[in-house]
C-alpha cells in the first residue's frame, strides 16, 4: 500500500499538535515556565503544523505540493536553528551562561521589534537550565529531532512522483 501525500500532511499537522499540546501540558500542569527560546521554538512547530494543513487542506498537484514541501522544510529549519542555539546555551559551563534579564513579555513592550528579537535570540540564564529530560535528551533536542523528521519527512512527502 503506497503512502498518500493527503493523510500524510494529515498526520504532519497532527504530530506538530501533538508536540504543541504536550508543550503547554508542561508548562501549565508541570509548571515548567518556557524560556524565550523555548516560544519561539514553539512558534516554528506551529509553522511548520500551518504548511502542513494547509497542503492538506488545498490537497494540490505537483508544483504545489512541492511549495509546501520546501516550506515546510524552511519553517523547519528556521525552527532547528533556534533548537541548535537553545542546546549551545544548556551546554555552556554555568560560568559563561548569558545572565539573567526580564521577562519576554517586558522585552517585547518595552524594546523596538529588531532589539527585542536580538535579545530573545541570545537567551538568558532562564534558557541554560535544563528542567527536564528523556532518555538521556533535553526538551529543545527533542524538538530538534522532530524539527529533522517533520522538515525531510514533509519535504519527501510533497516531492515525490508517486503520491497523489
Amino acid at each position: 500500500m503506497k503512502l498518500q501525500r493527503r493523510p500524510a500532511n494529515l498526520a504532519g499537522f497532527l504530530i506538530c499538535a501533538a508536540l504543541l499540546a504536550y508543550a503547554y501540558f508542561s508548562q501549565f500542569h508541570n509548571h515548567l515556565e518556557p524560556c524565550p527560546l523555548c516560544i519561539f521554538q514553539r512558534v516554528g512547530v506551529i509553522a511548520v503544523g500551518l504548511f502542513f494543513l494547509l497542503a492538506w487542506a488545498q490537497h494540490p498537484k505537483v508544483w504545489g505540493a512541492r511549495i509546501y514541501g520546501a516550506l515546510i522544510l524552511l519553517a523547519a529549519a528556521s525552527g532547528s536553528v533556534v533548537s541548535l542555539r537553545h542546546i549551545y546555551v544548556q551546554h555552556l559551563p554555568p560560568e559563561m551562561a548569558p545572565p539573567c534579564g526580564p521577562g519576554i513579555g517586558y522585552l517585547f513592550e518595552k524594546l523596538p521589534f529588531s532589539t527585542f528579537l536580538v535579545k530573545a535570540f541570545t537567551g538568558s540564564a532562564d534558557c541554560s537550565v535544563v528542567t527536564w529530560t528523556f532518555l538521556g535528551l533535553t526538551m529543545p533536542e527533542w524538538v530538534l529531532v522532530w524539527f529533522v523528521i517533520l522538515g525531510f519527512g514533509g519535504l519527501w512527502n510533497n516531492w515525490r512522483r508517486s503520491a497523489q
